[in-house]
């Protein structure tokens, strides 16, 4: 349908005080609307007043009969049951206030306040594989504070910043009750919604120069998160709450350095600390001896430390080297009852990662030039702690996960700039990027190895003194290969039988774009600019069954196609004042069916039609007094 927008800007400048006064609206008129006011008097004190609103529409069509949908209570029905049309969307107001002073030539104090209200509604669901799964819309009804204070000092060789940091979590909704549904899933009510948490930082920033051609710089920062909400019904155990508690502790520093004009250096070091410190209590009973939980909390404490080192050398004949290594040491925590044996998911204490990088520029010639990167990495780490069932039954210890599997991978970049004449300019960049990755156990099962591949052209040409037209292309490929198999055995044995096959999976995701532009001032009062865009994805599921005698489904490609136009005309009645026409145009066309076949127990559907299409016009007008 239509509607009204405005958008202005006004700014006040009092010459003889140096203080500035500034209103800017925009979007008034609809759900995205941004206001802002600011008031500051150079090199001497400022303040702002800001509010935005911040819509999210879930792009699914829902068709459900649940009712109470944006409220903590739901009622579902008990059996299938056709539905009608529901949006669901999400909605933050936003406000932020900001003071700045100068305290002196040398320092200056910032405050820094936001509080955003979240409300609304978005998809979630509860179930089991049996007996059923439900939408159970989450209700939001929320709100986030952040509090920022830092003092700065700026003098001729050392800048320092410090300060403090906090968010506070504040949800208003912190359960969801649920009536009616499947009897089945009876237990899944009350369940509980995100929890009150907040947490505090201490900061210090800074750098200093040693000489003009070498500088340090670094950073020390303290936080404490904390989660004590009670739940939302008493523990088996008695305790109210979590006492949930993670202390952060960060150190980094980095220096660089031009000992001469041909030779520059960089290194830095960063460490992170993440504490757990929440207690070790028994929460659960429903452990039995197949479960692969204990009912104990289990602590994520984890210690990341990185660095870098790097430098770069110029060449004779227009080169330019750059070379350096990165390396990544992770350290988890593993829980005193867990030494030796797991009773949840595949872990291993200790990953690291060493990466060797090198870069060559080259001028070829006043019109031509580029640059090759290459990086190689390896991560390895400690052995993998043997995942134990609750019983003391060996489990499956199959899989090496994905962030902690061993694994190469090579980076490869071409970028070339060219000027073949005075008006055209083209850049084509290349990446590729390969994978591979070490199984657990001889059957290979896990991620194997995958494949990046992008290239893009870029075009600019200027037509005559008041047009210009751009042009440009890019294609990306990804691929990944996987393995695993059905069923395994408590004891980490696949049957490799027709009924419980090892299988593999062969994913791809293909991507093309190519875009046009055109910019132009065929007279002096008009503006015209044109801009067309189409992409076409598809994404491969290819599953293949590699025991004797054994079949996998066969799942459907997902392709989707994207047509973008757009069209601007602008005319200026006079210097100061004119009129803007606007016309967009969006086709979105898809074969998705990832939702189209599936229907919840309740009889809810997520719906979004095979072919979309937006078109758009505006008219404004605009004025300008000065």
């Amino acid at each position: 349908g239509a509607y009204g927008v405005l958008d202005f800007n006004i700014v006040n400048r009092d010459e003889e005080s140096g203080t500035w006064a500034r209103l800017d609206g925009r979007n008034l008129g609809r759900e995205d609307r941004e206001l802002r006011f600011e008031h500051r008097r150079q090199g001497d004190w400022g303040y702002f007043l800001e509010y935005s609103q911040i819509p999210r529409y879930e792009p699914y069509t829902v068709n459900t009969a649940v009712t109470g949908i944006g409220t903590p209570s739901l009622n579902v029905p008990a059996v299938s049951t056709p539905g009608i049309p529901t949006e669901l969307k999400s909605e933050r107001d936003r406000v932020s206030l900001g003071l700045d002073k100068q305290l002196s030539d040398t320092l200056d104090v910032q405050v820094r306040v936001r509080n955003e209200q979240k409300d609304g509604a978005r998809l979630f669901a509860r179930g089991t594989t049996t007996p059923a799964f439900e939408l159970t819309p989450e209700s939001l009804d929320s709100s986030t504070t952040l509090v920022e204070a830092l003092l700065g000092y700026t003098g001729t060789q050392l800048q320092l910043s410090g300060g403090s940091f906090g968010s506070i979590y504040d949800n208003h909704n912190n359960r969801l009750d649920i009536t009616g549904g499947n009897a089945g899933l009876a237990t899944f009510t009350p369940i509980g919604l995100p929890p009150d948490n907040q947490s505090h930082q201490l900061n210090l920033s800074g750098g200093y120069s040693f000489t003009d051609t070498t500088r340090s710089s670094f950073k020390l920062a303290y936080a404490s998160a904390t989660q004590t909400d009670n739940f939302i019904v008493p523990a088996i155990t008695g305790y109210p709450t979590l006492d949930g508690r993670i202390d952060t502790t960060q150190a980094q520093l980095g220096i660089t350095s031009r000992p001469w004009s041909d030779l520059s250096l960089l290194a830095n070091v960063r460490y992170e600390n993440r504490d757990d410190k929440t207690p070790v209590r028994l929460y659960s009973t429903l452990a039995g001896a197949t479960s692969t939980f204990n009912g104990y909390y289990e602590p994520r404490s984890l210690k990341t430390t990185n660095g870098k080192v790097e430098a770069g050398y110029r060449l004779p004949l227009g080169f330019r080297a750059v070379g350096g290594v990165d390396y990544e040491l992770a350290e988890r925590y593993v829980p005193y009852w867990l030494s030796g044996s797991l009773a949840s998911v595949s872990t291993r204490a200790e990953t690291d990662e060493l990466t060797y990088r090198a870069q060559l520029h080259r001028s070829l010639s006043e019109t031509v030039n580029g640059y090759v990167t290459y990086a190689h990495s390896d991560r390895n780490g400690s052995d993998y702690l043997t995942t134990v069932l609750n019983g003391g039954a060996v489990g499956g210890n199959l899989i090496a996960p994905l962030h902690l599997a061993d694994r190469s991978r090579d980076k490869v970049r071409v970028s070339v700039d060219w000027t073949p004449i005075e008006r055209l300019t083209m850049q084509f960049v290349a990446d590729s990027a390969r994978d591979d990755y070490t199984a657990r156990t001889a059957q290979d099962l896990g991620p194997r190895n995958g494949d990046a591949k992008s290239y893009t052209i870029d075009a600019n040409l200027l037509l005559g003194d008041t047009w210009q037209a751009t042009a440009w292309v890019s294609r990306t490929d990804n691929r990944t290969e996987q393995a695993t198999c059905e069923a395994a055995t408590s004891a980490g044995v696949c049957p490799n039988t027709v009924a419980d096959p090892y299988w593999q999976v062969s994913m791809r995701n293909m991507g093309n774009v190519v875009g046009l532009g055109l910019r132009g001032q065929p007279f002096s009062k008009i503006e015209l600019g044109a801009d067309v865009q189409y992409s076409a994805y598809r994404d491969e599921f290819r599953q293949l069954a590699t025991t004797a005698g054994a079949t996998a489904p066969v799942v459907p490609d997902v392709t989707t196609l994207v047509t973008l136009v757009r069209l601007t005309a602008k005319y200026a009645f006079q210097k100061n004042a004119g009129v803007r026409l606007d016309y967009n145009y969006e086709r979105w066309n898809s074969d998705d069916w990832q939702w189209s076949s599936w229907t919840f127990t309740d009889g809810t559907q997520l719906v979004r039609e095979p072919v979309e299409k937006v078109q758009y016009v505006g008219v404004s007008g605009y004025v300008r007094w000065w």
